[in-house]
């Protein structure tokens, strides 16, 4: 009797953290095509006050599986609001985790995290040795002090950090001081009365201030972009385009995959394709990046991709799921020795993929499956209405009847978030679901797939997890 009531412990903590997991890969607390964001919120924070609250050690180490940045900043927040209740065998772990993990967000997700400490009035000693250790370790304090300015000064007085040098005086005393001798904060102070010191500071303060000098936008663009970020050109690509005023030099290139893809599928369809081989050409580029980074070679690959109507996203997440599909076609393009495309629409090039029509599945799956392939990976938010849970079928048919050694890998990766049962629709309880928010983060999902199958024990999970924390604070 005890040995059962093990073993189903074990196989529902198992399914509980593989759904958690699987949740904070793909939501992001935004308004998705069937739900609004007030429902993902919702959704998102009940599932982490569960996990915490029943598994704590296994929440913090959730922080090392490759989860989103939104939920990484959830997780940090809810661990530094109830340090107390952390076991003090692994109390220590855990500090090293959030300090590891706040390191590796990008600083302005990472100063947004703190920040949210003061507005949460989350005060404790943990917090403020956390915040303290974050501010010694930045390369250039100085820098961010002028770029995140508001939020570095609202985090150094909530957690009564003692500053070195000039920044205390920088940061409270209105920049004022007569003269700096941090150069970039002399800069910052120049650019008040001088526009020609506005092209050295971050462009994101220099904006405001070429404003103040009534610099003429196309003259700033032109000039300031040395300090421009790749983000930040690829939001003023656009604008640049629309007025003329400028032309953003950018290297399409060295921008993350599903990023780029984005991008592309922004560009009207008449200068997709004029503008194809340079376009072909960066996303190859960025997929050969993103698997230099994190390495896959795979054999003989089909790809079943979604462009049906529901892949255009919503307001707050425009095309995204048809821009995780198209760059996942190039990454796995790049990464197989053999490799097929089947799309739920015809498409001819795609590059010139668009959002449109019924959620045709099947007809998909069944070329997939015929063409012979090693490993199928279908790409779609699993809401398949044309016919209404066709390819469930198939899969279950082909499971069962066809290949139940499963000698063909099948995996479906979905980029949406069901916040009505707080998880992914699935297609078919036959084949393993994932969440995948960029289609770099395939090499990492692939391997997770073997817990969401549910063919691996909690063992296996919890030895995973073990590792890759082993391997974040080497």
């Amino acid at each position: 009797m005890n040995a059962t009531l093990n073993l189903r412990f074990e196989q529902v903590t198992r399914e509980d953290l593989v759904m958690f997991i699987n949740a904070c890969l793909a939501c992001t607390g935004q308004k998705e095509f069937y739900d609004d964001a007030y429902g993902q919120r919702v959704s998102i924070d009940f599932l982490h006050d569960y996990i915490i609250g029943n598994y704590r050690l296994l929440y913090a180490r959730t922080l090392v599986s490759g989860i989103n940045h939104f939920n990484q900043a959830q997780i940090i927040l809810k661990l530094l609001a109830t340090g107390r209740e952390a076991k003090n065998e692994y109390r220590k772990e855990e500090g090293a985790l959030i300090a590891a993990a706040l390191k590796q967000l990008p600083p302005q997700r990472a100063w947004g995290v703190l920040q949210q400490l003061r507005k949460q009035r989350i005060n404790n000693r943990r917090s403020r040795a956390i915040a303290r250790e974050y501010v010694q370790q930045r390369r250039d304090i100085s820098f961010d002090a002028v770029k995140y300015r508001s939020k570095v000064r609202a985090i150094v007085s909530h957690a009564h950090l003692k500053l070195q040098g000039e920044l205390s005086n920088f940061l409270f005393n209105n920049w004022k001081q007569k003269v700096y001798e941090t150069e970039l904060f002399e800069k910052f102070r120049q650019a008040h009365y001088s526009a020609e010191a506005v092209y050295d500071l971050p462009f994101t303060i220099a904006e405001g201030l070429a404003a103040k000098h009534k610099i003429p936008r196309d003259v700033f663009l032109s000039r300031i972009q040395e300090r421009m970020t790749l983000t930040e050109k690829l939001r003023f690509q656009n604008a640049a385009e629309r007025t003329d005023e400028v032309e953003i030099n950018l290297d399409l290139g060295c921008l993350p995959l599903t990023r780029l893809a984005l991008y592309i599928l922004s560009l009207p369809l008449e200068t997709r394709q004029q503008e194809w081989q340079t376009l072909n050409r960066a996303l190859e580029k960025s997929a050969w990046l993103a698997l230099k980074k994190a390495p896959l070679k795979l054999g003989r690959v089909a790809a079943v991709l979604d462009c049906s109507y529901s892949s255009s996203g919503s307001s707050q997440k425009r095309r995204r799921p048809l821009g995780v599909a198209l760059a996942t076609h190039y990454l796995l393009k790049a990464a197989s020795q053999e490799y097929q495309a089947f799309w739920t629409a015809p498409i001819k090039d795609a590059l010139l993929v668009h959002p449109c029509g019924q959620t045709d599945l099947a007809s998909p799956v069944l070329d997939a499956l015929e063409w012979g392939a090693d490993l199928v990976i279908i790409v779609s938010d699993g809401c398949e209405n044309d016919p209404p849970r066709g390819a469930a079928e198939i899969l279950r048919v082909y499971r069962t009847r066809i290949d139940p050694m499963q000698k063909t890998s099948i995996v479906h990766c979905n980029p949406v978030f069901n916040s009505e049962d707080y998880s992914l629709r699935s297609l078919s309880s036959s084949i393993p679901t994932v969440g995948l928010r960029d289609a770099e983060d395939l090499p990492t999902m692939l391997g997770f797939a073997r817990f969401a199958d549910g063919s691996a024990p909690l063992s296996e999970l919890e030895a995973y997890l073990a590792k890759r924390v082993e391997l974040m604070l080497c």
